[in-house]
């Protein structure tokens, strides 16, 4: 699986093909608005902030899934997240990552690597290299700017700067 092949919908309706940043690392995390863990979105904005000079993209997927935790609407998803996180990385519209209405790009990791990559909650990360492939996913526990993450990202840096 290649991450690039994957299309969403921006929060404004637009398609957000993932090719758009295509030789750009990724960092995808499944998000909610009413989560113990949505302080995280600080934390994903550091980590932007701090990473895009060297290409690093992060795109948030809201979903409500878990605990139905982000029940608002697209136009309300953006004004939390920019007005209580300042938010400035690309939101698609609501996905769902399990059950049969999951996103094509959460089937493919299914089939490719088993249903222990799948979020259990919500802020599951996962981040992918230029080639597009997965390097590693980390869970809700995990935050954005853990050394774990952080560590990842950096080790990849050489191969990421043009």
């Amino acid at each position: 699986m290649n991450v690039y092949e994957y299309v969403f919908e921006s929060v404004t309706g637009a398609r957000m093909t993932l090719g758009t940043w295509q030789a750009q690392p990724l960092l995808l995390v499944n998000t909610a608005s009413r989560c113990g863990f949505t302080s995280q979105l600080a934390k994903l904005q550091y980590v932007y902030n701090e990473y895009r000079e060297s290409n690093l993209m992060v795109v948030a997927l809201p979903c409500n899934d878990f605990g139905e935790q982000e029940p608002g609407t697209e136009r309300e998803i953006v004004s939390f997240y920019w007005d209580n996180y300042h938010v400035t990385f690309p939101i698609t519209r609501k996905i769902h990552t399990l059950g049969l209405e999951m996103h094509p790009l959460f089937r493919a990791l299914l089939e490719t690597y088993g249903s222990q990559i799948l979020p259990r909650w919500n802020f599951n990360k996962y981040l992918f290299d230029t080639k597009g492939q997965l390097v590693e996913h980390w869970d809700s526990r995990i935050e954005p700017t853990d050394p774990v993450i952080t560590h990842q990202i950096e080790r990849h840096l050489r191969s990421w700067v043009f």
